[in-house]
């Protein structure tokens, strides 16, 4: 996910126009290795609805770029959205989960497969980490402070650095663990 220096994952109209381009081959890297561990997306309403008709888009274009590669990706991966207030959703790969989040996340979790990546919204990883769901963080840091914003820290959260490194953008990640988490054959990232 990625943050202010000052702790915020959008402004405070949820816009992302703060954020620096990734150009640094390095970081790069890591994001595919990071996608390449997933077989699941899950996204909370907000992000959904902005999200998904932008990536089907992008990925129905003619354009040979790094984001059409990763569109393609995001659209053939299959994605849950959480939300208790959609109907249907139309978009490729994608079904919605009305339950309780807690449930349905530990169920998710409990199924074989590869890992599972949280796409926000800001909401949605709050509530993640609020009920302690979140096993991993992965946070890229922008070298940005905007003031305001939305955070996805609501309590007292602990976590356990575990990789960090820094990019020639100004960006830096931080890799974290949590300390509450679940033991499953999946883990829920962010």
């Amino acid at each position: 996910m990625n943050m202010t220096l000052d702790g915020f994952v959008g402004d405070v109209k949820g816009q992302l126009n703060w954020m620096l381009p990734e150009v640094d081959e390095k970081q790069i890297k890591y994001l595919h290795k990071l996608t390449d561990s997933i077989d699941t997306i899950i996204l909370g309403r907000v992000m959904a609805t902005e999200g998904i008709p932008y990536w089907e888009s992008v990925a129905k274009s003619k354009s040979k770029n790094e984001e059409v590669v990763y569109a393609n990706l995001f659209v053939k991966t299959p994605k849950i959205v959480f939300s208790k207030t959609l109907k249907n959703f139309e978009g490729e790969n994608t079904s919605i989960e009305k339950g309780n989040l807690k449930k349905a996340i530990t169920e998710l979790k409990s199924e074989p497969g590869k890992d599972i990546m949280v796409y926000g919204g800001a909401r949605f990883v709050l509530s993640l980490i609020e009920q302690d769901l979140i096993d991993e963080l992965h946070l890229f840091v922008h070298p940005v402070a905007i003031g305001n914003g939305l955070p996805i820290f609501g309590k007292k959260s602990k976590f356990e650095l575990v990789k960090s490194e820094s990019y020639s953008n100004g960006i830096i990640l931080h890799q974290y663990n949590s300390f509450e988490k679940l033991f499953s054959d999946s883990k829920l990232i962010v």
